[in-house]
């Protein structure tokens, strides 16, 4: 049982890991030029830190149950 839970635990890294990193699978496509990136308020960066967290407290809730 407990070899099961360490096998999921590695898959759900392994996909955050391919969703964090989507530009390693798609090296060999040409690319545009890219957009001029827009200014940011802060509030892009809470909500990013604010999404880190709500995963982390559902991967620990998951470890411990």
């Amino acid at each position: 049982m407990e070899m099961i839970g360490r096998a999921l635990v590695a898959i759900v890294v392994m996909a955050l890991a391919a969703a964090t990193f989507p530009s390693v699978a798609a090296a060999n496509v040409e690319s545009f030029a890219p957009a001029p990136s827009p200014a940011s308020d802060g509030t892009t960066i809470d909500q990013g830190i604010a999404y880190v967290l709500m995963l982390l407290a559902l991967v620990l809730t998951y470890i411990i149950h």
